[in-house]
């Protein structure tokens, strides 16, 4: 009788377990579903790349200030990021915290315009959670919210410990970007390099 009752309490526990499992499962497949749905809608409201008007843009002349911003259903952001291999396109949060990274990926340090910016998401399908299928010389293009567009070639692909804070922000990289692994134990890291060509048409203007 005894051993019956422990039977069934393991059956009821593991049940528990399963649907407890199962519920998890489903509620990320519908955040990420949410999430996707969201951003499609923010990136419209983000400048797609078109040229600047004569003049030198204000970063050469100060590139020092503070990137423009643009408040979007209650959240500012920095300007969209573009991975053509990935077919990404997301929008850019002007900091970060674990909320809005629920809805965008977030500056987490930099500035476009110092050639230093890192920018972290979350890894949903729909956001960071595809950057380990990017190689070497894969693309990456950033516009901020002037217009200007910053092209980049991926040049090393990284894994940094969840503890790795300098490291992440160390190195001679224009762009970095980062996720979580799917345990949260470790940072896939992607280290990018600005194009020789945004160099020359930065300079001439």
């Amino acid at each position: 009788m005894r051993n019956r009752r422990i039977a069934l309490l393991l059956i009821a526990v593991g049940s528990i377990l399963l649907l407890a499992a199962v519920s998890l499962i489903g509620y990320n497949i519908w955040d990420d579903y949410r999430v996707n749905a969201e951003v499609a809608g923010l990136v419209e409201e983000i400048p797609s790349g078109a040229l600047n008007a004569d003049g030198v843009p204000a970063y050469l002349l100060d590139p020092y200030r503070e990137m423009p911003t643009a408040e979007i259903n209650g959240y500012r952001y920095i300007g969209r990021l573009y991975i053509p291999s990935l077919d990404l396109e997301l929008p850019v949060m002007d900091s970060w915290d674990y909320k809005r990274m629920k809805t965008a990926p977030c500056r987490y340090c930099g500035s476009a315009y110092l050639n230093d910016l890192v920018i972290c998401g979350h890894n949903y399908t729909s956001h960071f959670g595809r950057l380990k299928n990017l190689s070497a010389g894969d693309a990456v293009q950033f516009t901020d919210m002037d217009g200007n567009v910053f092209s980049y070639t991926i040049r090393q692909m990284e894994t940094l410990s969840g503890t790795a804070v300098e490291e992440m922000k160390s190195g001679d990289w224009d762009l970095t970007l980062f996720t979580c692994t799917w345990n949260g134990r470790a940072r896939v890291t992607v280290r990018c390099v600005l194009n020789a060509e945004t160099e020359k048409t930065q300079t001439a203007q």
